[in-house]
C-alpha cells in the first residue's frame, strides 16, 4: 500500500469525508455542522480494508480539512475521539461534545 493508492474527497453537500482505496470505495468519515463546529459522527471503514492504517489516514485528513476550513473539531464517533486522544496536533480546535449537542444530533 502507498499513498499513491489512497484518495480522500471532502464531500461539504453530503457532510461527509469519503476515502477510496485503488479507485474503490474503502470508507467514509460522517460529520454535521454546528455554527462553527464539525460534529464527528461516525466513521467506517469497509471490512476489507481493516489493519491498514486507511481509517487513521481518512481522520488525519479529515481534521485537517477541517482545520484549513476554519472550522472546530468535535469527536463525538469514539474512532475520531481516539485517534484525537492519541494525536494532539488538533488540540487547539477540540470542543467536548456537551449534553446539549448530545440531544441536539439525530438519531
Amino acid at each position: 500500500m502507498t499513498e499513491d493508492n489512497v484518495a480522500i474527497e471532502f464531500q461539504g453537500d453530503r457532510n461527509r469525508y469519503v476515502l477510496r482505496f485503488d479507485g474503490e470505495f474503502a470508507g467514509v468519515a460522517h460529520f454535521l455542522p454546528h455554527g462553527d463546529q464539525r460534529v464527528f459522527t461516525h466513521t467506517v471503514v469497509d471490512d476489507r480494508f481493516e489493519g491498514q492504517g486507511l481509517g487513521s489516514q481518512l481522520v488525519r485528513a479529515a481534521l485537517e480539512g477541517t482545520r484549513k476550513d476554519g472550522k472546530r473539531i468535535v469527536p463525538v464517533c469514539p474512532f475520531v475521539d481516539a485517534y484525537v486522544q492519541r494525536h494532539h496536533d488538533w488540540d487547539d480546535l477540540i470542543d467536548r461534545p456537551t449534553k446539549a449537542l448530545l440531544a441536539s444530533l439525530p438519531d
